[in-house]
């Protein structure tokens, strides 16, 4: 992997090494190299001599004036120079023969930003698991977005990701629907803790004389169809699963025990789970839950909470690394229990994430849309997506944090205009395409005359991407990406407007900015989900201004 921040990184480092002309503290290891904050004040700037100060037995700023010599001395030319400011950072110029070398391993690396990953692991990202009772609504699709932006995300960083999806395919839900598609086909009202939606008519008419049976068998029916129409609309949203696992395989038997009483096993061997009044109970408070929890009830029934069990120890079989939930803004309840459960099978917490999404409010001329699921009255993801592209319903369900609420503007994702960022990134890439195939030039690395200042500015830009898709892997968030490609497309227009480049002298040169560009803004938008279009209308007047 190409990254060039990281080689000037370890060009600082090799300096406080020759400073100190021994090993560097720990806390002078962990040095920061960023963009200052004015840009009077150079292209990167360092703590590295304030850090270094007491290991080197010096001032700081006198350790900083020893770190630049070091540095002029191994980056030659390709330092323009470096001053020492304040009580003892270090600020670098880079010379246009630096932005050069670095826009070269930008070009030379095909996956340029990818394969960081320190320690890669062997990750489970579970996510959506929507009861198939009924479409997916836009709090599906929030949790689609974001479950299979995160898993591109993980595995371009060089982690070995499954997507699974948990069917809910057991227990009192599915039949309640088997109830309502029954009740439908007869012409009657369904039964209270029914589903009333129109594609419960549907449901009773596509499965005809099949929908008046017994209800378990009506039931199980109804999951079937439900559940390929739900598989429909995710492979149309791009959303696709390596696994779909039923919570019912979880109960079957043979084999012999069950997934669930293979789970009771484990925590009865190690001390975890009693009986009371009939019932099995796990000792969750001793994990920190705020009470002990049923796992089978004195009637022999299992709890919503026994599948739970039961998964988590199939999962912990596998041989993962780590395992991701995806969850739904109604499970912050969830999380104590399942956290206690995972540890009293002896699992690691470090390696369980729970994560929860917020809400998605849909918005059109300044209204919101409201939503309910059971009484059929919801805003479904195949509507949103008919309403808004694939594209815009990904991207705005993306840009803002999981953990934040999202007002999704209607209005504003069908814009063609810049207030519209996934068009305004979308046209920058298919400008990027229209330049490519007009240019004469070979692309080429080599700077004809002094840089651009607008030049500088997209490449250093470029040159964040690496650190970027880490900081969205780790700290598992995409939003990071939207952000980061949106900034990208506006240094791009910057550029555009300040830098000739076909027919210029310096076309080769530029053509490979706008080449290294292009690859970034498409592996972004791929991280997306997000199509790169090398053709679109134009946007609206003023949209380059």
């Amino acid at each position: 992997m190409s990254d060039p921040i990281g080689q000037l990184r370890g060009a600082v480092e090799a300096a406080m090494r020759s400073v100190t002309g021994d090993g560097l503290p720990e806390k002078a290891s962990r040095f920061s190299l960023e963009r200052p904050r004015q840009a009077a004040h150079g292209d990167y700037a360092t703590n590295a001599a304030m850090l270094l100060a007491g290991a080197a037995k010096a001032p700081p700023r006198e350790v900083a004036e020893r770190l630049a010599a070091a540095l002029a001395d191994d980056l030659g030319e390709r330092l323009a120079g470096a001053e020492v400011a304040g009580p003892g950072f270090l600020n670098l110029r880079l010379a246009d023969a630096w932005y050069a070398d670095a826009l070269g391993g930008v070009l030379a690396d095909e996956r340029f930003g990818a394969g960081g990953a320190a320690a890669p692991e062997q990750v489970n990202v579970e996510f959506v698991s929507a009861n198939p009772t009924g479409p997916l609504h836009v709090g599906h699709a929030r949790n689609a977005a974001y479950g299979d932006a995160l898993a591109r995300v993980l595995a371009f960083h060089g982690h070995r990701v499954d997507r699974e999806y948990y069917v809910n395919d057991f227990g009192s839900q599915v039949a309640n629907l088997g109830r309502s598609i029954i009740a439908r086909a007869q012409g009657e009202e369904v039964p209270e803790d029914g589903y009333v939606g129109a594609y419960v008519k549907e449901l009773a008419a596509e499965l005809g004389d099949r929908a008046t049976g017994e209800v378990a068998d009506v039931a199980q029916a109804g999951v079937e169809a439900q559940l390929e129409r739900i598989r429909a609309s995710l492979d149309a949203f791009r959303v696709h699963f390596d696994r779909w696992f039923s919570e019912r395989s979880l109960h079957e038997s043979p084999p012999e025990p069950s997934a669930v009483d293979h789970g009771f096993e484990v925590l009865a061997d190690q001390g975890r789970t009693y009986e009371s009044e009939g019932a099995l109970w796990l000792r969750t408070t001793e994990f920190g839950d705020d009470k002990d929890r049923v796992l089978r009830r004195s009637s022999g029934e299992h709890t919503y909470f026994a599948s739970d069990i039961g998964y988590l120890q199939h999962k912990r079989e596998r041989g993962y690394d780590r395992l991701i939930y995806v969850l739904g803004a109604d499970h912050h309840g969830y999380i104590g229990r399942m956290q206690a459960a995972f540890r009293a099978l002896g699992g690691d917490p470090e390696r369980l994430e729970l994560l929860i999404m917020q809400f998605v409010h849909l918005v059109s001329g300044g209204e919101r849309l409201s939503m309910s699921k059971r009484a059929g009255s919801f805003e479904t993801l195949d509507d949103l997506v008919r309403a808004v592209g694939v594209d815009a319903a990904r991207w705005f369900l993306l840009n803002r944090s999981h953990d934040t609420t999202i007002e999704f503007d209607l209005d504003l994702a069908v814009r063609a205009h810049r207030e519209n960022p996934v068009f305004y990134v979308q046209y920058a890439h298919a400008r990027m395409c229209s330049i490519e195939a007009r240019a004469t030039a070979t692309p080429s690395a080599q700077a004809a005359g002094e840089l651009h200042e607008s030049e500088r500015v997209l490449v250093r830009r470029l040159l964040t991407w690496p650190e970027e898709v880490r900081e969205a892997a780790d700290r598992r968030a995409p939003h990071r990406i939207a952000t980061y490609v949106l900034e990208l497309a506006q240094d791009f227009s910057a550029f555009y407007r300040d830098c000739l480049v076909v027919g210029a002298p310096e076309e080769a040169w530029r053509l490979a900015v706008v080449q290294a560009t292009r690859r970034t803004v498409a592996q972004a938008l791929e991280l997306l989900g997000v199509c790169a279009p090398e053709r679109m209308d134009a946007l609206d007047a003023d949209a380059d201004g």
